[in-house]
């Protein structure tokens, strides 16, 4: 990993007796596209505003490029942020609302022409610099509000649910242009969403958190095929989970018991008699016509939902749970209402400790 330009150490941050943020510590690498990833309350849009300067950390140590910061207001962090709303000026131009930051500073008006002309291009609103705010779209207003944060040539640039307010064909256009954008800039993003495809999508690494906890940081990829809490598994998309017990270990895959029936995972750090939980992607189940070995897991083929190559459906097990399952379209071999032993292949699982708390 790089120098890292943001450091927090035991952050904690809280709202009367409430503790939003529990004791974070995270390092962001310079040029790192980072995303605080987690639902609504689970203390992202907090920490991003603690790294921003518009709320107070109760406990802790914030560093930009290795300063504290605590004490030091927004304009004096060199980080700039873009908020969902944008907070453009209605009565200026583009132009204008772009070269805000810079008239503020007094900065030269040949250099703010030459850097403010830079930005237009840079986000592809070069004929719109006359226009007002009012006369743009959503995704052009958003792209106004993120030259203007870049003119100031910020280290870091804090994203607080900026394409929220975008319907989803923007959306998904803005999550490429804003990638390619970071890429270009080398600046440092950091970016907060609940939307996980967009997590997915856009980021170097993921801080997935919950209540206050960050639970896992690492790349997409690894936050999607090992996921290291129970929290991670259920939240980055579709996932059935299974509690149980260890009941039997041959080399690495473990045989575990859970109210449903038994199951096989691949895992190493594991021990007979150990509680765990075992997570399982839709499109890795299988639906056998009869029994595997390892497997007592039966059940009933419920309707199927069609999406293009794609056909999802659900298994209501005999003890109760309902497991998702995804099948290709052109695979007719299991039929509603069909009864079926659910399987898979032990490397497919994800095996996951007990933890009292997240973990990272």
């Amino acid at each position: 990993m790089k120098q890292p330009i943001i450091t927090l150490e035991g952050v904690v941050k809280r709202f009367g007796n409430n503790e939003v943020v529990k004791d974070l510590n995270l390092e962001i690498a310079e040029g790192e596209f980072l995303t605080l990833l987690g639902p609504s309350g689970c203390g992202k849009t907090t920490t991003l505003r603690m790294i921003a300067g518009f709320e107070e950390a109760s406990a802790g140590t914030i560093k930009v490029e290795g300063e504290r910061v605590e004490n030091k207001e927004p304009f004096e962090r060199n980080v700039n942020t873009v908020f969902q709303n944008y907070a453009l000026f209605p009565h200026m131009t583009v132009f204008n609302n772009i070269a805000y930051g810079l008239t503020i500073k007094k900065v030269p008006k040949a250099e703010i022409n030459e850097r403010v002309t830079e930005m237009l291009r840079m986000v592809q609103m070069e004929p719109y610099a006359k226009r007002k705010p009012d006369e743009l779209s959503g995704g052009q207003k958003q792209r106004v509000a993120i030259a203007r944060a870049l003119v100031n040539r910020p280290k870091v640039l804090l994203l607080d649910e900026p394409l929220g307010a975008l319907d989803l064909k923007l959306r998904k256009q803005m999550q490429i242009e804003l990638k390619r954008l970071q890429k270009k800039l080398g600046i440092t993003f950091i970016y907060v969403t609940h939307d996980q495809e967009e997590a997915l999508t856009m980021s170097d690494r993921i801080a997935v958190m919950h209540d206050g906890i960050l639970e896992q940081l690492d790349s997409p990829t690894e936050i999607y095929e090992n996921p290291k809490t129970r929290f991670v598994a259920g939240f980055i998309g579709e996932s059935n989970i299974f509690d149980g017990k260890v009941i039997e270990k041959e080399g690495n895959v473990l045989t575990v018991e859970t109210e449903e029936g038994t199951v096989q995972v691949c895992g190493e750090d594991f021990a007979v008699g150990e509680e765990m939980h075992v997570s399982i992607r839709p499109e890795y189940l299988e639906a056998s016509p009869s029994p595997v070995k390892g497997f007592t897991l039966s059940g009933t083929i419920k309707d199927f939902i069609y999406q293009g190559s794609v056909v999802k459906t659900a298994i209501d097990l005999k003890g109760g749970m309902e497991v998702k399952y995804s099948r290709f379209e052109q695979d007719q071999a299991v039929k509603e209402g069909a009864a079926v032993y659910v399987c898979w292949k032990p490397e497919k699982a994800v095996a996951i400790k007990k933890f009292g708390q997240g973990a990272v």
